[in-house]
């Protein structure tokens, strides 16, 4: 006799875990990057980051009450809107006001998840969501940045101790330094110098994406505990790589290194804790890696045709629109091949 199936809602997850167990792994990776927020830019990282993930999880509430379901707080057990939170404010600058950080996670939560029925239902990731409204309407705000404490603690003329921030002290981030090098068809090589300190997170950025060691360091834990698979990141990593190589080699004056394509901005950020949510990538190998190569590339054709200084952001919201695309053309064959029709 057969037993009665109970289909959900993603993601679908297996073996002994569990959407919570993976959203506290993701928690846990994360704070090497939020460790490193804090040491660069103090105060203001704790006070983005708690913002986020305070307004986060009392949208997610909100909307359950307003969705009048039976228990408001059950959904937050899961802490996918305490990730949605971390997420968004490792993505924004050190320097965004505060109202700004809780604008963008109220429209994360609200417009990118729950309008579309909550955890499971979205098909676009909800911090990328929330970021994307926020530089479409504050592009100055989001395009601001502050440099690292301690470049200010070293310069005592500038900063009179390390727990104190200038807000007229800003740092072009090395991407935005490659673009003027590729305008000018010149000087590469000095932001490529700039290598050792986008590995260590000493320069100016977002809040969780200037340590690329940080991040590396979650993305390694996220393995290893198998939270994620290896095919999106490597992916991800891999086609940026090549299409960056390939700029390098035309021209070594005007395009930066590859390496620290890879360590600068937020493609590790993405690659390992964004491309890879459960939700919105798709559920086959062959569609990971179409998936991951898809937003490499994009990425890379941002940076380095288009005007914006970095595409993280849009190639994954864009490789979310065709998750359902390239799951249907990866669809798996069902045991005994393909069924006849007749």
């Amino acid at each position: 006799m057969l037993k009665d199936i109970t289909v959900s809602f993603a993601p679908h997850i297996s073996g002994p875990f569990s959407t919570r167990r993976v959203m506290i792994d993701v928690i846990i990776a994360l704070v090497p990057a939020m460790a490193a927020a804090g040491y660069y830019f103090r105060t203001y990282a704790l006070i983005l980051i708690s913002a986020c993930v305070i307004s986060a999880v009392a949208t997610e509430w909100l909307c359950n009450l307003i969705r009048k379901k039976p228990d408001p707080l059950e959904s937050l057990g899961d802490f996918s809107a305490v990730v949605t939170g971390i997420i968004l404010a490792l993505s924004l600058p050190p320097a965004l006001p505060v109202w700004a950080a809780v604008v963008g996670s109220c429209f994360a939560i609200a417009i990118g998840k729950m309008v579309f029925g909550g955890l499971g239902s979205n098909i676009f990731n909800p911090a990328m969501v929330g970021r994307a409204f926020l530089t479409a309407c504050f592009g100055m705000l989001m395009t601001t940045w502050m440099v690292p404490a301690t470049i200010d603690a070293a310069m005592p003329e500038i900063a009179a101790s390390a727990d104190k921030m200038v807000d007229a002290r800003t740092q072009a981030t090395p991407l935005a330094w490659s673009k003027e090098a590729i305008k000018t068809k010149a000087g590469a090589q000095v932001v490529n110098e700039q290598l050792k300190d986008a590995l260590t997170g000493e320069v100016g950025g977002c809040l969780g994406e200037t340590s690329a060691l940080a991040l590396l360091l979650g993305g390694i834990y996220l393995l290893i505990r198998r939270t994620i698979n290896f095919h999106i990141p490597l992916a991800v990593l891999v086609s940026a790589f090549v299409f960056a190589a390939i700029g390098s080699l035309i021209n070594s004056n005007a395009y930066i290194s590859p390496e620290l394509h890879l360590s600068s901005g937020g493609l590790l950020l993405g690659a390992f804790f964004i491309a890879t949510d459960p939700v919105t990538a798709p559920l086959t190998t062959k569609g990971m890696w179409i998936f991951g190569i898809g937003v490499g590339t994009i990425t890379m054709l941002i940076r380095i045709v288009g005007e914006y200084p970095e595409g993280v952001m849009y190639a994954i919201l864009l490789m979310n629109a065709v998750t359902a695309l390239i799951d249907r053309f990866c669809r798996l064959v069902p045991a005994g091949g393909k069924p006849r029709v007749s």
